[in-house]
């Protein structure tokens, strides 16, 4: 696993705020990136990285919060769009090396390869959990199957 050491989140929510927090536990430089200055309130008094308050689709947000230096980029914004245009500018404007972004909607995903960034698709993510478990059939039989002795025994 690469270590990357100074991360950009874009999106301090319930999935940013966890990244943000799990990142710097691990002694990561983290910078978290949102529009609303309240969200930052999702950080823990643990989180030893930086606030940026403001609009990471402008350049000169994304310039105060180290873009330049940054080798990594997760935007993971509730917005589709947001999430594509943030990444595709820290991919080509500013030439950070890994970028993954948040993509709801399933049907995006193709626009965001042709940019060479990484997605997370949370829909198809659940939807192959829930597929899976249904698969396994009822927790009853589930349980009873597991219990059964094994043919021959």
């Amino acid at each position: 696993m690469t270590a990357y050491r100074y991360i950009v989140i874009v999106g301090c929510g319930r999935l940013g705020s966890i990244l943000a927090n799990h990142l710097s536990r691990q002694g990561r430089n983290v910078v978290v990136v949102d529009r609303d200055e309240a969200a930052f309130k999702n950080l823990s008094a643990e989180f030893s990285g930086f606030q940026v308050t403001g609009d990471a689709a402008e350049l000169a947000v994304l310039r105060r919060a180290g873009i330049e230096e940054a080798d990594c980029l997760l935007a993971v914004t509730r917005h589709d769009n947001v999430n594509l245009m943030v990444a595709q500018v820290a991919r080509t404007v500013f030439g950070v090396p890994k970028v993954i972004a948040r993509v709801f909607d399933p049907s995006r995903q193709a626009v965001y390869d042709q940019f060479g960034i990484e997605t997370i698709c949370p829909t198809l993510l659940s939807a192959d959990t829930f597929l899976a478990v249904l698969d396994q059939g009822p927790p009853g039989a589930r349980a009873q199957a597991a219990r059964a002795p094994e043919a021959g025994s």
